[in-house]
């Protein structure tokens, strides 16, 4: 064989084999265009399934032009207004267990903020300001002029400055597991466009059916859990919530100027073994130290305390509010 006929042989064979290599890349990329595609429709379909299935709960009231989700239940004499950590998709139903506990002896007022439950979203910046603001005008539309203020996690930044904008208002605050201005690690930059990518593509929708039960071997009933799954399928990194996700440094930043005023009561219900921040309980410890009625009770359990230690801080308020007094 001449070297003439010998390269031709070369080519032939390296041509047969960058066709079959693009064949096989042609196909993986079919593959998963069609994946994407089924992966979209799903969603698409899910999402309108599950828009008629969720359940309206408590009441609307106008604010900015828009409507914010609140339920109100108990006829006790004083008020506590809960607020939920971020990305809690379904507040008020997160929060049942607890409330259930706390209306036998308070009006309790459960709010969603705009983005989340059963609220509107919004295209206003989810600043520090415009969100306690707008808590602010949906408790006054409610006729709520006297409260404890109780939240959970991200309610520390936000309502650190809620008593300071409005003292003569809040009556005490309470934290669960809330987060402290000066915490650590809270100027991270998240991926936004990432996380807009796996909502609207419906991967997201996927990653959470295949993922673990974040309800499993709690006390809720499998309706209050089929609820909130299904609006945390509609709320979860809405755009709403990605422009709070956006101002989550820039919130804490703002925040560290700022303490509890010293006459007001001030209870935080901290967890006990935090593996994410350094100084967790030391942090809080020193929120209530120049504190005249000042707190921390710590408590086994995750982030989210409220879901097993609803009796203990239900009990926990109680006692507390009579010693303050």
């Amino acid at each position: 064989m001449t070297q003439t006929e010998v390269m031709k042989t070369k080519r032939t064979k390296s041509k047969k084999i960058r066709n079959i290599l693009l064949k096989i890349i042609g196909a993986i990329v079919i593959a998963i265009v069609l994946f994407l595609g089924i992966v979209y429709i799903t969603n698409v379909i899910s999402t309108n399934s599950e828009a008629k299935r969720i359940e309206p709960y408590g009441q609307h009231v106008s604010v900015d032009g828009k409507n914010m989700n609140v339920l109100i239940q108990g006829e006790g004499e004083e008020t506590i207004v809960l607020l939920p950590g971020y990305g809690t998709a379904a507040p008020t139903l997160d929060f049942k267990l607890l409330i259930d506990e706390l209306s036998p002896y308070y009006k309790v007022v459960a709010i969603d903020p705009f983005g989340y439950g059963l609220s509107d979203g919004t295209e206003k910046d989810r600043t520090t300001e415009n969100i306690v603001s707008e808590v602010h005008e949906a408790l006054q539309q409610l006729n709520i002029n006297q409260y404890m203020l109780m939240g959970h996690s991200i309610t520390g930044i936000y309502g650190i400055n809620y008593v300071n904008k409005y003292p003569n208002e809040v009556t005490a605050f309470v934290g669960i597991d809330s987060s402290v201005p000066t915490q650590p690690g809270m100027d991270v930059k998240f991926p936004l466009k990432m996380f807009a990518f796996l909502k609207n593509s419906g991967l997201q929708r996927l990653m959470v059916k295949f993922g673990g039960d974040p309800y499993a071997g709690l006390a809720f009933d499998d309706h209050t859990v089929e609820q909130m799954k299904m609006l945390s399928n509609k709320n979860s990194n809405s755009s709403t919530m990605l422009n709070e996700m956006d101002h989550i440094s820039s919130n804490f930043k703002g925040a560290q100027g700022l303490t509890f005023p010293k006459d007001l009561p001030l209870l935080l219900f901290v967890q006990a073994d935090n593996q994410g921040v350094p100084g967790w309980i030391p942090l809080h410890e020193g929120q209530i130290k120049d504190s005249v009625h000042g707190k921390v009770i710590i408590m086994e359990g995750s982030h989210y305390l409220h879901h097993t230690k609803f009796k203990e801080i239900a009990e926990g308020v109680r006692v507390f509010m009579k010693e303050a007094k």
